[in-house]
């Protein structure tokens, strides 16, 4: 039995991260593509693409998490890659 399962109070939760995480996802790439086209910076601009964009399939696995434990073990590896991400945007952005 996952986590999340339908039927679960988490499941509207689960509903929001995900939407969340996906548009995050998406701007990711945007910035990911304006960083390497304009500014010509393709070190950090391919480190931020990567973990930005593990951010949703983390939280997705999160939810299909076989124990409470699980489901907050997971999400937290998801809560520290969002925050390794907003590290290296400020460093990108302080460079110029």
């Amino acid at each position: 039995m996952k986590f999340a399962e339908n039927g679960s109070p988490l499941k509207k939760m689960a509903s929001i991260l995900k939407e969340k995480s996906y548009k995050f996802s998406l701007r990711i790439i945007k910035l990911f593509q304006h960083l390497s086209n304009e500014q010509r910076e393709f070190i950090i601009s391919r480190q931020i693409v990567r973990s930005g964009t593990s951010i949703g399939a983390n939280i997705e696995e999160a939810f299909q998490g076989e124990s409470k434990a699980d489901f907050i073990h997971k999400l937290a590896i998801a809560n520290n890659k969002e925050a390794f991400g907003k590290i290296l945007l400020v460093a990108t952005f302080t460079r110029q």
